[in-house]
């Protein structure tokens, strides 16, 4: 069914994802002068504050700490321009984007390639129950939880527990796992990303060491990391864990309804909608990822069915991160007491 807005432009509804298709590809098009322009007033900030933290170390290290966690909301924008050079929508050059890309992934310590390719798994088998294990969360079914033993039961519990997802497993994801290709081992290309990386990342922290000692390492390098690295990964975790998000079986599975249906509009303020790069806008990203960030809203402006849709606020966010299992039955995400009451 289609429906007009505030002329004669039509437009599907929300239950026909394919359709959007080429009409979110109006939204396609980098600006250099743009992209260049949000590159200047996230890689600024975070460089003028890397320097005042510096400098405040002989002032006061609990006035260091304050300004390094200021700056990992900086820190967590520009992992959100590197997102956007992977998805190829920051600037029209692939050599450009790429670069760049690189360049930034040595700040939030994820080498560019590696993660390019295991973020493309992640779009390309969102919400596929059957393609599980890479680039995403890992979610069992309530059937799949209710087979496994009591210790096995144990380790998923822990493991989706808010201090493990969102405590331990930022530093464990970026201090750890990124320093390898884990899934991509074979591959020479992911090799040689992830060990120019973790060269370029010793490099640096050992020139900080030279000329400022440990404190600046301790004070200013870890918390703004850990911090952008928590709320990076709450980020992606809200987006595809609330109630009535997109699971199928993989015979039953379409790229277009995961991505439309299976991604929430996380409803943000101004500021933190500025500084997570308009990632809250997800399902219009997951249904056309080529779209720079800065023109998703654009595209809720233009098209209010999609700005209504799926819709979540940071309260409805925090209550849906008590869900753990999808139930096939109900096609909805449910907590472990929830899963208790089920049949």
């Amino acid at each position: 069914m289609f429906y007009g807005l505030r002329s004669s432009r039509q437009y599907p509804d929300m239950s026909d994802a394919r359709d959007w298709v080429k009409i979110l590809a109006n939204y396609r098009d980098p600006s250099t002068l743009r992209s260049s322009f949000e590159l200047a007033v996230t890689l600024g900030p975070f460089v003028a504050l890397w320097a005042l933290a510096w400098w405040s170390l002989s002032i006061s290290a609990w006035l260091t700490l304050a300004i390094s966690l200021c700056n990992s909301a900086f820190l967590l924008r520009l992992f959100a321009i590197q997102h956007d050079c992977g998805h190829g929508a920051f600037f029209h050059s692939r050599v450009v984007r790429d670069w760049l890309g690189r360049a930034i992934g040595v700040l939030t310590l994820t080498p560019y390639d590696v993660w390019r390719r295991s973020h493309s798994v992640h779009h390309s088998s969102s919400g596929n129950l059957g393609r599980r294990g890479m680039g995403d969360i890992h979610m069992l079914t309530v059937a799949e939880y209710r087979g496994l033993t009591p210790l096995k039961r144990l380790g998923y519990r822990l493991y989706r527990h808010p201090i493990v997802l969102f405590g331990l497993g930022p530093g464990y994801l970026f201090f750890l796992q990124n320093r390898l290709p884990l899934g991509l081992m074979s591959k020479a290309k992911y090799w040689i990303s992830a060990m120019c990386t973790n060269v370029a990342i010793l490099a640096a922290l050992t020139l900080i060491l030279y000329f400022g000692g440990v404190m600046p390492i301790l004070l200013i390098f870890l918390p703004s990391t850990l911090l952008a690295a928590s709320a990076g990964l709450w980020l992606f975790y809200v987006q595809h864990q609330f109630d009535t998000t997109h699971w199928e079986a993989e015979e039953d599975w379409d790229l277009h309804d995961a991505a439309l249906h299976g991604s929430s509009h996380y409803v943000l303020p101004p500021v933190l909608q500025w500084l997570s790069a308009n990632i809250g806008i997800h399902h219009v990203h997951h249904l056309y990822s080529r779209i720079p960030f800065y023109r998703l809203p654009e595209v809720l402006r233009d098209y209010s069915v999609l700005a209504d849709g799926n819709r979540m606020t940071i309260r409805e966010s925090i209550a849906n991160a008590r869900l753990h299992l999808w139930d096939e039955n109900s096609k909805k995400l449910l907590s472990f007491s929830q899963a208790e009451k089920t049949v």
